[in-house]
């Protein structure tokens, strides 16, 4: 465990990023009154949200590059978990003996409170704020992680009990990336839930072994006592409940009652399962759980309803970077009503789900991006009766071709398949694009 007396210490803060996470290290640190340095690959115009964020604190930049002396005559590094262990500045600086450590260690290392976490490959985010809302009948619950704020200032807040609750608990989203870092430390919650798995950041982890591997860390380190909610149907996390010493519990479509949900799709019936499969290990009623959450409408950019004009719907799930969410979202619409908008840039993942889904249920495809040859050629050796396909230079032409095919009654549904790099810097952006696209050319 890194000090709390940090005083007077060199630190070098690697990734400043956009989503809190390098944000909030440097804060803490600077509170702790560390000589911080921060250093980022991007550009000062690049960061300029984020460095606004830490306008007025004693901290020097070195921005657009590293320089591996940061890193070697340093003494500690704080990493950016979208910074892979192998990197080497990282590996120059565990070599100068440099101890390196992530903002969600710094977290989970002072965090006495039980923590309930949850990872998956898609859905982990959707299912963390449902959990949330069934948790918050009866718990004071902290929700941070992945799901985009860091938890470190909370810690003096945090107590063992609070009133009007029954008590306090943690609820953390984390990603392959993290579960990495904190693998090297066998740190586990006391609750893990894993929504579903599959294959994803292959250019971070290598190869599908290492990325399964880093998933997990999530119910590896648990021991009696605790509780792994793994999904019945997934091959993959059955075979993780041979990785657990917890109590592993299932769910499935069929396990417990269905919820009714106001946000669309059976992976989100899935998700809703899930999530109370840990709610009800914490003591939380299937009605309670309903009534809290019956309302939610889902999270930005995850089938969101972002437009309606003319009996046509226009639906943002730019968080479909995989092919298999991409084919998930669709099949939350009836047959031969959508029109999907999919491509952007390759992740080395088979298109053969997506394709078969688009063939049996899209009104057309509209394929946009570096991938859109891999995916034409895909759907052309698979299905090369469907005739209801275009290739698209960009976004805004897939809009106006939508524009084109659309009927009252259609839904218009960015839920790619693929990443969004290429053509927006990454998948919030493009699906921020989207919905501006809908109201300026459907009005």
């Amino acid at each position: 465990m890194i000090k709390d007396d940090l005083k007077g210490q060199r630190v070098t803060v690697a990734g400043l990023g956009r989503f809190g996470g390098g944000i909030a290290a440097a804060r803490w640190l600077c509170e702790r009154r560390a000589r911080v340095l921060v250093t980022d690959t991007s550009t000062p115009e690049g960061l300029a949200a984020s460095l606004e964020q830490l306008k007025g604190l004693d901290i020097e930049y070195r921005l657009g590059g590293h320089v591996v002396e940061d890193f070697t005559g340093c003494d500690l590094v704080v990493a950016s978990p979208a910074i892979a262990p192998s990197n080497p500045y990282l590996r120059a600086a565990r070599e100068a003996k440099v101890p390196v450590t992530t903002e969600i260690r710094l977290f989970v290392e002072r965090c006495h409170l039980p923590v309930v976490a949850v990872s998956g490959t898609k859905g982990k985010s959707t299912t963390s704020k449902l959990l949330a809302l069934m948790l918050e009948t009866k718990y004071k619950v902290h929700l941070g992680g992945n799901i985009g704020k860091s938890l470190l200032f909370d810690l003096p807040q945090m107590k063992e009990g609070t009133e009007g609750a029954e008590g306090e608990l943690v609820l953390l989203e984390l990603s392959s990336f993290m579960l990495e870092y904190l693998g090297e430390i066998q740190w586990a919650p006391h609750v893990s839930v894993l929504t579903m798995l599959d294959c994803d950041h292959l250019e971070w982890h290598g190869t599908r072994e290492a990325y399964l591997n880093a998933k997990r860390n999530l119910v590896r380190y648990q021991k009696r006592g605790d509780i792994a909610v793994l999904g019945g149907d997934c091959a993959i996390a059955r075979e993780f409940s041979g990785s657990t010493a917890a109590r592993v519990v299932w769910y499935s479509m069929t396990s417990r009652p269905r919820f009714a949900l106001t946000i669309p799709g059976e992976h989100n019936q899935l998700n809703a399962q899930a999530a109370f499969a840990a709610a009800e290990c914490l003591g939380i009623s299937w009605e309670a759980a309903q009534e809290a959450i019956g309302d939610f409408r889902g999270l930005p950019h995850r089938l969101e309803l972002v437009h309606q004009h003319g009996g046509i719907a226009f639906y943002n799930d730019s968080i479909a970077t995989i092919p298999n969410a991409a084919a998930a979202a669709l099949e939350a619409f009836p047959a031969g009503k959508v029109i999907q908008i999919v491509g952007g840039h390759d992740k080395q993942l088979s298109y053969d789900r997506m394709s078969d889904a688009i063939a049996a249920r899209a009104k057309a495809m509209l394929v946009i991006g570096d991938a859109a040859p891999l995916i034409m050629a895909n759907m052309k050796k698979r299905h090369p009766q469907y005739a209801e396909i275009y290739e698209l230079e960009d976004l805004a032409a897939a809009m106006r071709k939508a524009r084109e095919l659309a009927r009252p009654g259609d839904v218009v549904l960015l839920s790619t398949g693929c990443a969004s790099y290429g053509q927006f810097a990454n998948f919030e952006v493009r699906g921020q694009k989207f919905a501006g696209l809908a109201k300026e050319l459907f009005k």
